[in-house]
């Protein structure tokens, strides 16, 4: 038997209280555990890490690489379309390198440019992580970050392109959106989005379609998540990064055969 307020409860009576009990949700389906920011914070770690191990394969050129110079790693990871090495090798997503959509969210050409995106995801991400839950951010990140991969492969594929940016535009329009849906003012975030694509046109070396890839696939992930209908709202939302993840897939198949054409 159970101590109970008053008296006792058996073992069953319980746990079939606990299964009727209803855990606390924010307004878009996620757990309470988001307040505390730990997707946040875990993402921003694995990106300072993986800064220090492209700084390790450098060698010599360590210091330079600090700086914003490509390494090894950056080599190995980076969105790259197709190239030959001096032996005679094929390298690049075009020869199934797939993974390279992956990995390129997480390389930064030098400390400069993991601070500016690291900075922009602890700002974006508390606030997201918190409305969306853990998991629907985790999600929302990935994708968006993929989804500026695959416009950075389609549109710019002879270039070695690298960072979280992809990313970072799409929490900025998951931020638009969940504010939207919130009937929060949205003036400020309309700025911020213009300020930051602008920069992609005035300063060379930003993949501007590594941005605007990421903006729209942050938004598209972010409606669905946000104006699901609540009684199947999670059904929706797998739904909706399903088929995001499925339209991303076949737009870089498709970039692959041109390339191979």
């Amino acid at each position: 038997m159970r101590d109970a307020a008053v008296g006792f409860h058996c073992p069953e009576c319980v746990a079939e209280a606990r299964r009727t009990v209803r855990v606390p949700r924010t307004a878009f389906g996620g757990t309470l555990a988001g307040q505390y920011g730990k997707v946040t914070k875990a993402l921003i770690g694995i990106n300072a890490v993986v800064l220090v191990l492209a700084a390790a394969t450098a060698k010599a050129n360590a210091a330079n690489s600090l700086m914003g110079g490509r390494t090894p790693l950056h080599v190995w990871g980076g969105v790259f379309g197709l190239d030959q090495m001096s032996d005679g090798s094929l390298i690049g997503i075009a020869t199934g390198e797939y993974w390279r959509l992956f990995t390129a969210m997480f390389l930064h050409f030098g400390l400069i440019h993991l601070l500016f995106n690291m900075w922009a995801l602890w700002i974006l991400g508390q606030y997201l992580e918190r409305a969306l839950g853990p998991a629907r951010f985790l999600a929302l990140y990935l994708i968006a970050g993929l989804g500026g991969s695959v416009a950075a492969y389609v549109f710019q594929p002879n270039a070695l392109t690298a960072g979280a940016s992809g990313a970072i535009f799409g929490l900025f329009a998951a931020l638009f959106v969940v504010n939207r849906k919130l009937g929060q003012d949205n003036r400020s975030v309309i700025f911020l989005i213009v300020i930051n694509l602008s920069m992609g046109l005035v300063i060379p070396g930003i993949s501007l379609a590594g941005h605007v890839g990421g903006l729209v696939t942050g938004a598209l992930v972010a409606l669905g998540f946000a104006y699901a209908p609540r009684a199947q709202r999670t059904p929706v939302q797998v739904a909706t990064a399903v088929m995001v993840l499925v339209l991303l897939t076949v737009i870089a198949v498709t970039r692959t055969d041109l390339l191979l054409a």
